[in-house]
């Protein structure tokens, strides 16, 4: 720790803000007492404000106050870097940009959608950058449907989708009609969200964007009760993220433990033990069990003779802990509540 300390007192004397970067995580995180660890975050952001690119370093500091339940504190740090950044309108849209996500990452879309508005307005009449325009008008739509203000999310998307779609950006152009599928979704308009997703699909489109694409097409299938094509639509989903990334995989992954959750929440125990085989089929590893078990416990549940044998037998072969606790939550029974009548 000594050694760190001294890198971190050279690397904040001389202002080196990447370097500052490097040595966060060793040396914050070693920290115990809180006013020790407040006083450093406070030395370093008297550096971090005039870094050439402070967003990372901001971004990790704002992390650590939310983690003394002082958001706040962190919101303030980009709050006097755009400050400081004024004087310069590309400079101080990219300070209000980073505000605003910073805003809406910490669960504040209200703050979120006054920022992103101040920086629609500086580059609408200053910058005059039209995809800037279109994203920035595409990030105060998912705000507004954040608060569940949908309609508006729906007109200020569709503007952003004109330009997106004027300046050929055929990545943001996708991107804005699987929001405004989304946007459709939520209404209960399945037919027009169901028409945008079939326009995404019908186009060359990279694989992130056609697992959102078939996520969203998941939600619209759900919604009309229809579950077999739902869980067709984040199969299909499943198989891409494969070839994407951890991180999208893990989302689809998600997604489909939350789907299933929420039909044995219904009693839907049919629908879960028809629809789990297509998915055990993609894993090679104990992946495989975990979904034969899940539809051997919705047998059960739904009282099918030999199953809870069978569950038990698979759920012996599942591995992985996290796994397995997933399978413990669902196989508890719910608690009822009795009127005693």
């Amino acid at each position: 720790m000594a050694d760190v300390k001294a890198q971190w007192e050279k690397a904040l004397s001389e202002r080196d803000c990447e370097r500052l970067l490097e040595l966060f995580d060793d040396y914050i995180e070693a920290i115990e007492d809180e006013e020790v660890l407040r006083r450093e975050l406070e030395r370093l952001e008297g550096v971090v404000i005039d870094c050439d690119d402070p967003y990372e370093l901001a971004h990790e500091i704002a992390h650590v106050y939310a983690h003394l339940n002082d958001t706040d504190a962190g919101i303030g740090l980009y709050r006097r870097i755009a400050e400081r950044r004024k004087d310069d309108p590309e400079e101080y849209a990219t300070a209000l940009y980073y505000l605003a996500d910073a805003y809406e990452h910490f669960g504040m879309p209200e703050k979120a959608i006054e920022t992103y508005e101040e920086l629609l307005k500086l580059e609408e009449e200053v910058l005059k950058n039209e995809r800037e325009i279109a994203l920035t008008l595409a990030n105060i739509a998912v705000n507004y449907d954040e608060i569940g203000e949908t309609e508006k999310a729906i007109e200020l998307m569709e503007r952003a989708r004109e330009i997106f779609e004027r300046l050929n950006d055929e990545k943001n152009h996708m991107i804005s009609l699987l929001d405004l599928a989304h946007f459709r979704y939520e209404l209960g308009d399945y037919d027009a969200a169901e028409a945008l997703i079939g326009e995404v699909l019908r186009k060359p489109r990279e694989d992130e964007i056609e697992v959102n694409a078939r996520l969203v097409e998941a939600e619209i299938f759900a919604g009309r009760e229809e579950y077999g094509k739902a869980f067709r639509a984040i199969r299909d989903a499943l198989l891409k993220a494969v070839d994407t990334s951890d991180e999208i995989f893990g989302l689809v992954f998600d997604t489909l433990v939350d789907f299933i959750e929420g039909l044995f929440n219904e009693g839907s125990y049919g629908v879960v033990a028809e629809n789990m085989e297509p998915f055990a089929e993609l894993f090679e590893d104990d992946t495989a069990y975990f979904f034969r078990a899940i539809g051997e416990l919705a047998r059960w549940k739904a009282g099918e003779e030999g199953a809870k044998e069978r569950f038990d037998e698979l759920y012996s072969r599942v591995e992985n802990e996290d796994l397995k606790a997933i399978l413990d939550e669902w196989k508890r029974p719910k608690p009822s509540l009795s009127l005693g009548l």
